[in-house]
């Protein structure tokens, strides 16, 4: 549906009638050039809204007829809203274009260990309802979790009111490109299950949650383009990105941070290992180093323990990956400056080929993964309109 503050202007034209763009849009071919087009036109709204359609055809290089065109097929289609007449000068006054508000939204879940998240989020990437439940699923079925997972998103889907189009899903393992979860060492029983048929008839992607809190560091932050990002819960996880991008691995198996071992001779872990980080750096693991329930109780001995372990693991990465900076995120800007600075200490001390890396706290906390998951959707939208 068209936003409420929609005002049309001049006559559509038609469809067929100067498709070839120029610049880039020359490149594309048939059918595509105004699939392409489409896609020129909307992005250039997200990069400059509000923005009149003079200066849509003055950015992309298209012809005014074809702008006028694509405008009204994405207003037709609830992408762009077109507000109020705005007078600058002698002339007809512009109607400047913006994001639809009211348009396709996107849904973002995450099941996390001990907990259940769930959030939609409109065409801008601004979150407009989201709710997280405590659930124990460990060592359940992964349909218990996704039942309660479609239960949750029914109640924040309900509260924003928009018309979600797709969803997906965050979980702490392994996932192949199919969206199957290879391997959930902290959730036993999911080797091999596919969440999307078991949710809400909705098309569902699923994605590792630190590989989706890089993005959202990269998206919402600010976050630089070649990083380490580190996922820390009762799991530890790491999200690459090189080059704005983000490196899932030929698999998409990279960024297995909290399996790198710290100890050979340290604890067991969950995914038959001894003495991998998460058995130390993890929540759980500090929690119970620091005999409290309390994340804001652990003592400096155990946040120095968990720098240690940190800086180890993490240097090798950097050495491998030679990224500039650190971000700490999930339960880690919680624990705050201390940890923050400890780690960075320890790890300029092991890496050998740059004189200093930055390590700064995730401004965004435990909730990037799942904002990022729902802000995929809408993006993904937005790029093939």
């Amino acid at each position: 549906m068209r936003g409420s503050g929609r005002v049309r202007v001049g006559a559509a034209v038609t469809a067929g009638r100067d498709l070839v763009a120029r610049g880039a849009g020359a490149r594309a071919a048939g059918g595509d050039v105004r699939r392409h087009n489409l896609a020129l036109v909307l992005g250039e709204v997200v990069a400059a809204e509000p923005v009149s359609r003079a200066a849509l055809a003055a950015r992309t290089g298209l012809t005014r007829g074809t702008v006028s065109s694509l405008v009204e097929e994405l207003l037709d289609a609830g992408l762009l809203d077109e507000l109020a007449a705005e007078r600058s000068g002698p002339g007809r006054p512009a109607n400047p274009l913006q994001l639809n508000r009211s348009g396709p939204a996107g849904l973002g879940v995450e099941i996390e260990v001990d907990h259940i998240s769930a959030c939609v989020v409109d065409l801008t990437g601004s979150v407009r309802a989201t709710a997280r439940i405590p659930s124990a699923h460990r060592d359940a079925h992964p349909g218990v979790a996704v039942g309660r997972a479609v239960a949750l998103a029914r109640t924040v889907r309900a509260e924003a009111g928009l018309e979600v189009v797709g969803a997906a899903v965050a979980v702490p393992g392994v996932v192949a490109a199919d969206g199957v979860v290879v391997r959930a060492p902290n959730l036993p029983q999911w080797s091999g299950a596919e969440i999307g048929p078991l949710f809400d008839g909705l098309p569902v992607t699923t994605a590792n949650e630190a590989d989706l809190a890089a993005l959202a560091e990269l998206w919402f932050a600010a976050g630089p383009p070649d990083a380490l990002y580190v996922s820390g819960g009762v799991g530890v996880g790491a999200g690459i990105v090189l080059g704005g991008q983000l490196f899932r691995g030929v698999g998409g198996r990279a960024g297995e941070l909290g399996h790198v071992v710290v100890d050979p001779d340290g604890p067991n872990c969950r995914c038959g290992g001894h003495g991998c980080l998460e058995q130390v750096a993890g929540q759980e693991a500090l929690l119970r180093a620091g005999r409290t329930t309390d994340l804001d109780a652990l003592p400096p001995h155990v946040l120095d323990g968990a720098a240690r372990a940190l800086g180890v693991a993490l240097a090798g990465a950097v050495n491998l990956l030679d990224v500039p900076v650190v971000v700490l995120g999930g339960i880690y800007p919680r624990l705050g400056e201390p940890l923050r600075a400890a780690v960075h200490d320890r790890l300029c001390e092991r890496v050998v080929h740059r004189s200093d890396v930055e390590v700064r706290l995730s401004a965004l906390g435990p909730g990037g993964a799942l904002r990022a998951a729902a802000a995929s959707v809408v993006r993904e939208r937005l790029r093939r309109p």
